[in-house]
C-alpha cells in the first residue's frame, strides 16, 4: 500500500514537471511570435493578408472602332457562356437548391434557346462525379437577351459566366482592312487578353488594347467582403476608340456590288478601293474572297489585303501616268499621227502590239489614247519623253515605294527597268508589277490638280474615357508630280476615253455623270513564267473619277479571272462593280449630276371609239410607248386616260378587246404593268424593287380577266446589265482571235 502510494505520487511529479515545462514553451513561443510578428521567418501580417486579402480584375475594354461618322465598325460586347453546376454540395437549403435537381425538365427547358439536343443536354446533366458541366459551342456566345429568357425560367444549378467579345455588328464589312482579334490567357488573370491580328486591329493594337484594374478588399474565411473591410481600387484604363476614314454608307454599296459579281462570274479575286482626291482619305475597301470577322469563316481563302499586300502588272491603267509626264513635258500632241499595230524599241527587240494585234492603221495620238493602243504609249516614252524622264515620273507618282498607308505588311511594288522593252513596256502597264493602293495615290496627282496626297484610313484615335483626341492624321501632300493645268488636260483626256466611240470605256458612263478614267487588261504569268492563255487568264481593271471637271471620287476596280467566255468581255464583271458604286456614292454625297436633261411631257389625247391602227400611230408620233392588247377593231379602254399630261416615253395601254395576248414585260416599270392589272382586272403581285426581269405568266399566252400575276422587278443596273449580256451573245464578237506566244506584249488594253 505503501509503495503504491509511493508510485502515485511519483507520477504526479513527472505529470506536473511535464506541464509547467509545456507552459514556459508555449509561453516562450507566445512572446517570442508577439515580440517578432513572424513565425518560421514569415511575416503573420502579410500570411493573414493573404488569407483574407482578396484580388479581383477590373476588366478594361478594347477600344471601339467606328467609321468616320461614329457607326460602330468593332466593339467589345458582353458574351455569356451557360453552365450547370451538378455537386449537391453546392445546396445549403433544400427550399433553395442551387444544383440541378431535375435533369429531365431542365434538358427539356433548355433544349428551346440553344442548339443542342435534349438528349445530349439530358446526358450532360446526369454526368457523374463533376462538379459543373458546359455545353460546348451550343453553350457560348449567348446574348444578353437568351441569357435573360433563361434565367426566367428559375432552373436551378443554371447559371452563366460572362466575358467580354469583340463584336463586328456589320458582318462582311471591310474585313480585312478592319482584321479580327485573338484571345490569349494571361495565366493567373480572370480577364484574357484580345490580341489584333490583321487590319486596324492588328496596326492599332496599342491604342485599342486597354490596361486591366484590380480591386484588393478584406474578406472573411468564405471570401465574402466584410462590412468594415479595407479596400484598394486601381481603376481601368479602357483602350482607344478609333475612328477610320471609311463610310458606312459607301463600303456597303461596295460590298453589294462584290457580292454580285462575285456570285455572277466567280473570279479569282476581286479588288475595289474608293477614295477621295482632296484628302486621300479611303472612304470604301473591299475585295473578294472575304471572311466573316466574327466566325472567321472564309479566312483561309486569303490572309492578304489585297489592295495593299498584293502588287501586279497593272496593265493600261499605267498609261494615265505615262500620258500626264508627256503632257506636263508639253511633248505630246493629241492630232499628231502614227502608224498603229506593231512597234520596234530597237531593231533587236521583239516587237510590240496593239491589243487587237493588227492596230487600226494611221490614227491621231489621242485615238490611241482611246483605243489604248500600246503602240502609242511605247513611242511616247521612247521618243517623245524618253525613258530616263519616264523613270522619274514612275518615282515622282510613288510607284518605287510604298505609300505608307496605316495597314499592315503593305508590300511596294517592283520596276522592271533595265531593258529597253522593259522600259517601253511599263510605259503601258507590262513587266512592272505595282499594288492597287499606289495606283489610287498616284490618281489623287490627276483628280486633285497635280497635288498627290497620301492614302490614310484613320481619322483620329480618340481617349475612350475622358473623350479627348490622342491623335489626328490630317490630310497630306506627298508631292506634287503635274500642275493643276496638266492634271485638267489629263482629265479631259480620259474622259473622251469613256465617251469616245472608239473609246474603250463605253460601258462606265453613267447617266448624269462626267467620268473619266482608263481600262485595263493585264496579262496573268503562270508558274513556268510565261503567261497564261484563254479568255479569262486577265486581270481586268478601270481607274476611273467623277466628276471629271472636280473630281470628288477616285474608284479602282481590279477583277482577276472572271469566269467569261471572251476576252472582250472582261470590262463586264468590272463595270458592274464600277457603275453602281460610283453612282450610288456620288448621289449619297449629294453631288449634283452634271447633265439633267427635263423630260418632256405631252397631253395625251382620248382614243376611245377609235380604230387601233390610228390610234397607235398618233400616239407614237407624239412619242408615246404604245400597247395594245385585244384583236379588236376598236379601242374599248385606256391608261392613262385621255387628257392627262404624261411623260414622254411612258407607256400607255390600249385594250381593244376580244382575245389578250401577254406582252413581253422585261424591262417594264411596275407603274406600267399595273395599268394592265387594272385594265383586264389581273390579280397582280411583284417581288423585288426597280423593273420587270420575269413573269409568272409567259409572253404570247392568252391572259383573261381574273388571271393571276407575279412579277420578278430587277434594279435597272442589274437589268441593264443582264441585256447587255444577252445582246452581246446574240452577236457575237468582232475583231481578230489571236492566241499569243508567251513572250507577247499584244494583250494589254
Amino acid at each position: 500500500m505503501i509503495k503504491k502510494q509511493k508510485n502515485m505520487n511519483n507520477g504526479a511529479v513527472g505529470l506536473f514537471a511535464f506541464f509547467v515545462l509545456l507552459f514556459f514553451i508555449l509561453a516562450y513561443r507566445y512572446f517570442s511570435i508577439q515580440i517578432s510578428g513572424e513565425v518560421s521567418g514569415q511575416p503573420l501580417v502579410a500570411r493573414a493578408q493573404q488569407k483574407y486579402m482578396k484580388e479581383n480584375v477590373i476588366e478594361a475594354s478594347r477600344g471601339t472602332i467606328y467609321d468616320r461618322k461614329g457607326e460602330v465598325v468593332a466593339e467589345d460586347t458582353a458574351a455569356y457562356t451557360l453552365i450547370a453546376i451538378l455537386d449537391k454540395k453546392m445546396t445549403v437549403d433544400p427550399k433553395k437548391p442551387m444544383h440541378v435537381v431535375d435533369p429531365d425538365k431542365e434538358a427539356r427547358e433548355l433544349a428551346q434557346y440553344i442548339d443542342m439536343s435534349e438528349s445530349d443536354i439530358y446526358q450532360k446533366l446526369t454526368e457523374k462525379h463533376i462538379f459543373q458541366v458546359q455545353f460546348g459551342k451550343a453553350g457560348r456566345d449567348i446574348s444578353f437577351q437568351t441569357k435573360s429568357k433563361i434565367e426566367a425560367l428559375k432552373l436551378p444549378g443554371i447559371t452563366f459566366i460572362r466575358e467580354s467579345k469583340r463584336f463586328y455588328p456589320n458582318g462582311i464589312f471591310a474585313s480585312h482592312v478592319v482584321g479580327y482579334t485573338e484571345t490569349k490567357d494571361q495565366g493567373d488573370q480572370k480577364a484574357a487578353l484580345s490580341i489584333g491580328k490583321m487590319g486596324i486591329e492588328k496596326t492599332f493594337n496599342n491604342y485599342l488594347t486597354g490596361t486591366n484594374g484590380k480591386i484588393d478588399y478584406q474578406s472573411d474565411l468564405w471570401g465574402y467582403l466584410l462590412p468594415n473591410g479595407k479596400k484598394k481600387i486601381t481603376p481601368a484604363q479602357n483602350g482607344d476608340d478609333v475612328y477610320l476614314t471609311l463610310d458606312k454608307n459607301i463600303q456597303t454599296f461596295l460590298e453589294d456590288s462584290l457580292n454580285k459579281v462575285d456570285q455572277e462570274y466567280k473570279p479569282k479575286k476581286i479588288i475595289a478601293i474608293v477614295a477621295d482626291p482632296k484628302t486621300g482619305e479611303i472612304l470604301a475597301m473591299g475585295q473578294r474572297p472575304t471572311f466573316n470577322p466574327k466566325t472567321r469563316e472564309g479566312i483561309e481563302k486569303s490572309w492578304h489585303n489585297e489592295s495593299v499586300e498584293t502588287s501586279f502588272e497593272p496593265g493600261s491603267t499605267m498609261k494615265i501616268f505615262t500620258l500626264s509626264a508627256a503632257i506636263q513635258e508639253n511633248v505630246f500632241n493629241p492630232n499628231e499621227f502614227y502608224q498603229s499595230g506593231s512597234y520596234k524599241v530597237t531593231p533587236k527587240d521583239r516587237p510590240i502590239h496593239d491589243h487587237n494585234y493588227v492596230g487600226w492603221g494611221k490614227i491621231t495620238f489621242l485615238e490611241g489614247v482611246q483605243r489604248s493602243s500600246n503602240v502609242a504609249f511605247a513611242r511616247i516614252a521612247n521618243e517623245k519623253l524618253g525613258f530616263d524622264k519616264l523613270r522619274e515620273y514612275l518615282t515622282k507618282f510613288g510607284f518605287d515605294k510604298p505609300t505608307g498607308i496605316d495597314l499592315p505588311d503593305e508590300t511596294s511594288g517592283k520596276i522592271q527597268y533595265q531593258w529597253p522593252i522593259e522600259k517601253a513596256t511599263t510605259a503601258f502597264g507590262q513587266g512592272t508589277a505595282i499594288t492597287p493602293i499606289q495606283q489610287i495615290q498616284a490618281a489623287t496627282a490627276v483628280a486633285n490638280g497635280g497635288k498627290m496626297m497620301k492614302p490614310h484610313i484613320v481619322q483620329k484615335i480618340i481617349n475612350h474615357d475622358t473623350g479627348k483626341v490622342v491623335k489626328n492624321y490630317l490630310p497630306e501632300v506627298v508631292s506634287t508630280p503635274i500642275s493643276s493645268e496638266t492634271a485638267k488636260k489629263v482629265r479631259d483626256i480620259l474622259e473622251t476615253v469613256v465617251t469616245s466611240p472608239k473609246g474603250t470605256g463605253s460601258r462606265y458612263k453613267i447617266d448624269g455623270y462626267n467620268v473619266a478614267g482608263k481600262t485595263g487588261t493585264a496579262q496573268m504569268p503562270g508558274p513556268d513564267g510565261k503567261y497564261l492563255t484563254g479568255p479569262s487568264n486577265y486581270v481586268f481593271s478601270f481607274l476611273g473619277m467623277a466628276p471629271t471637271n472636280d473630281p470628288k471620287l477616285i474608284v479602282y476596280v481590279a477583277v482577276q479571272q472572271p469566269n467569261i467566255d471572251n476576252y472582250f468581255k472582261g470590262s463586264i464583271p468590272v463595270s458592274e462593280v464600277f457603275k453602281p458604286l460610283m453612282k450610288s456614292s456620288l448621289q449619297y454625297l449629294n453631288i449634283q449630276p452634271s447633265k439633267q436633261e427635263k423630260p418632256q411631257s405631252n397631253l395625251l389625247p382620248d382614243m376611245i371609239g377609235q380604230s387601233s391602227e390610228s390610234a397607235i400611230t398618233e400616239l407614237k408620233d407624239k412619242g408615246f410607248d404604245t400597247i395594245v392588247l385585244g384583236n379588236g377593231g376598236e379601242v374599248v379602254n385606256q391608261l392613262p386616260t385621255g387628257g392627262k399630261v404624261i411623260l414622254e416615253g411612258e407607256k400607255v395601254i390600249l385594250n381593244t378587246g376580244g382575245n389578250v395576248i401577254m406582252p413581253t414585260l422585261k424591262g417594264w416599270s411596275l407603274r406600267d404593268v399595273m395599268k394592265i392589272g387594272r385594265l383586264l382586272n389581273v390579280k397582280l403581285s411583284s417581288a423585288g424593287s426597280g423593273y420587270v426581269d420575269k413573269q409568272s405568266i409567259q409572253a404570247g399566252t392568252h391572259l383573261q380577266r381574273g388571271d393571276s400575276l407575279i412579277v420578278q422587278l430587277m434594279k435597272p443596273e442589274q437589268l441593264n446589265s443582264e441585256m447587255l449580256q444577252k445582246k452581246d451573245t446574240a452577236k457575237g464578237t468582232t475583231g481578230k482571235s489571236v492566241k499569243n506566244s508567251p513572250s507577247d506584249t499584244s494583250m494589254h488594253d
